[in-house]
């Protein structure tokens, strides 16, 4: 069975579907029900059209369902007619999805949710996560956004600004979570740069570039995190550093600055440089300036406060970090690192088995883990 085909179809589906009348969460439910059967009969007898089979057992599906509540979704007149037999054609309509669910009728924080869930395959639990929010918060979220997008025709135009947001966190779940979407985020990502004149898309394109281009070098063979200073940089993928800074150059030159631009910058002065101990921090700082001027984001901030701690010494660094919230995710982590450089490295043990406790992955748990056991077992020689 080839899940990844099935991930890669189910936007496409999906559209099918509500563009035949079906309301979006109907259509959900009816394509999720019509995967979970492709995963029960594929695997003995594949279809010659796997599209195909999907829209119309999907179609099916949301039949079914609706004929069975009729009287309240009173939709008989939209679902009289099977879809017309023969292959579907090969689309791709992912990104029109995106747009869909960023609708203008949606605030942009559930459009987001929205988007992550139905058509970027992460979990209401990992959606949580990355807003910071608990788990039972988020699915009340997007139970409300699929209300409000129910029965919306797909030729309301989205936000372009939502759909970069989506692309982003998509983007992030796939390069440090547990399911690979980082090369699907990649794709649509150019397809949006192509499609539309957007300064921050191709800042957006440029940012992902730059970050994949290390996704080898990331961990080891064992699976532990290894940290950008530590990291091989022969192992970087050079063609996608030289094409990420390309894009970012010609997105700067338009001086139209926005967060994504300002972030692939950072990214690319890391790739510039030929080792760790030649990474120009000072002009990083200066990037997180701009960023923290564009966001006002604490975890700008608290990223910054590592920034001038490898500028100025990490004593400036943990200044910049005392005026940020103890309670903002990697602030333990940061405080470790920086205490750590200062050479208080009791403290710094401790902050990082604080920071281990607090992580959101096992990886990360792990690496952090080993870091407070490496100063304790410094501290008993």
């Amino acid at each position: 069975m080839d899940e990844v085909l099935l991930r890669r179809l189910t936007p496409s589906v999906l559209t099918v579907l509500v563009r035949r009348g079906a309301d979006f969460a109907a259509a959900e439910d009816a394509v999720q029900d019509a995967l979970v059967e492709a995963l029960r009969v594929w695997e003995d007898d594949p279809p010659r059209d796997a599209k195909g089979w999907l829209v119309t057992v999907a179609w099916r599906k949301f039949l079914d369902a609706t004929r069975a509540d009729v009287s309240r979704r009173r939709r008989e007149g939209r679902v009289e007619e099977e879809p017309t037999p023969g292959p579907a054609p090969a689309t791709d309509d992912t990104l029109q999805l995106y747009f869909l669910c960023a609708h203008p009728s949606l605030t942009p924080a559930s459009a987001v949710a929205l988007t992550l869930r139905a058509v970027g395959g992460l979990t209401t639990r990992q959606i949580a996560g990355a807003y910071l929010v608990p788990e039972a918060t988020m699915a009340q979220r997007i139970s409300r956004a699929k209300r409000t997008v129910s029965g919306v025709r797909l030729d309301r135009p989205g936000d372009v600004a939502t759909v970069l947001r989506v692309l982003y966190l998509v983007f992030n779940e796939g390069y440090s979570g547990d399911v690979d979407l980082a090369a699907e985020a990649i794709r649509l990502t150019r397809q949006l740069a192509d499609a539309v004149d957007h300064p921050e898309a191709a800042g957006l394109l440029a940012l992902m570039l730059l970050h994949h281009a290390r996704r080898a070098a990331r961990t080891a063979s064992d699976g532990s995190l290894v940290p950008l200073a530590e990291q091989d940089r022969g192992r970087w993928d050079t063609v996608l550093i030289t094409e990420g800074i390309g894009i970012l150059r010609a997105a700067l030159a338009r001086d139209r600055l926005g967060e994504f631009q300002a972030q692939a910058a950072i990214a690319a002065l890391h790739a510039d440089a030929p080792a760790a101990e030649e990474t120009d921090w000072v002009q990083i700082v200066e990037w997180y300036d701009e960023l923290a001027r564009l966001t006002d984001s604490p975890v700008v901030r608290l990223n910054r406060a590592v920034a001038i701690g490898e500028a100025d010494g990490p004593r400036a660094g943990l200044a910049a970090l005392a005026t940020l919230d103890a309670s903002l995710p990697r602030y333990s982590a940061v405080a470790a690192y920086l205490h750590e450089g200062d050479g208080d490295r009791a403290t710094a043990a401790r902050l990082y088995a604080e920071a281990a406790h607090k992580a959101s992955n096992l990886a990360e748990r792990d690496h952090l883990t080993r870091q407070a056991a490496r100063l304790n077992a410094h501290r008993g020689h």
